[in-house]
């Protein structure tokens, strides 16, 4: 039987929580979420539940990988039911691999419950679809933050050729870098590019622009919040049609 949970807490609304999460959130002894999750999401769990935050926010951490490891295994061998929630899907770049090594090699059973992720919410958020036929038949999901807080090493020149949607996460301060790598690597300036921070929330903020435009943008206007960033030819509506330019305006 299950005695974690690893548990996808959505992009930021509460109600894009699914009915399992929640029902599993009122249930649960232990909960360790990260920093990111919404405190609306979090105010649904068990009121008797202990509730642990061990996230990282802009780079600040509250407990390390192996710590949460730790502990996820220290409270599940009590015998109590725990729940690790993480913002948007654990699979995607959640680091949900170590959590379930640990468990695993501790001999315990968990359960992995998928959330919305950042890209879906962003363009439910923008009324864009990610793919579209003859337009965009791929999407990548990739990071924008490289091991070392870098540049990731990604085949810019291959992402490029693709003609796919690119959904970037964790781009917002390697973002200058990464436009000069696409377009080095062949995109054209011109490319349509949208930032969206705080994708599903009350305080959402999109910044529409081009592949060269969209770095000095978001330098101008710094997202304090998390940040998708998206870039392909779905997007071109955002730039010529006045009705969608109005309702990003701001």
């Amino acid at each position: 039987m299950s005695r974690v949970f690893l548990i996808g807490a959505g992009p930021g609304d509460p109600e894009l929580l699914t009915l399992k999460a929640a029902r599993l959130l009122a249930q649960a002894s232990v909960v360790l979420h990260d920093s990111l999750v919404d405190p609306r999401v979090i105010m649904l769990a068990n009121a008797r539940a202990k509730i642990i935050d061990v996230g990282k926010r802009c780079g600040r951490h509250s407990a390390s990988q192996a710590e949460i490891c730790a502990m996820l295994v220290e409270e599940a061998q009590t015998g109590q039911m725990v729940v690790r929630l993480k913002g948007g899907d654990p699979m995607i770049f959640g680091r949900a691999t170590e959590e379930m090594e640990a468990l695993r090699a501790a001999g315990i059973g968990f359960e992995v419950v998928p959330g919305i992720t950042a890209a879906s919410a962003a363009a439910a958020g923008a009324q864009i679809s990610l793919t579209q036929r003859g337009i965009s038949r791929s999407l990548h999901i990739i990071t924008g933050h490289g091991a070392e807080g870098g540049l990731p090493a990604h085949d810019y020149a291959a992402l490029t050729k693709s003609g796919g949607t690119l959904a970037i996460y964790m781009g917002g301060e390697t973002l200058p870098g990464l436009a000069a790598h696409f377009i080095e690597a062949g995109m054209e300036p011109t490319m349509p590019a949208l930032l969206i921070e705080n994708a599903s929330q009350p305080t959402i903020r999109h910044l529409r622009g081009t592949i060269a435009t969209l770095p000095g943008l978001h330098a101008a206007r710094r997202a304090s919040g998390p940040v998708l960033i998206l870039i392909g030819e779905v997007l071109s509506e955002i730039l010529v049609n006045t009705a969608v330019e109005h309702a990003f305006a701001g």
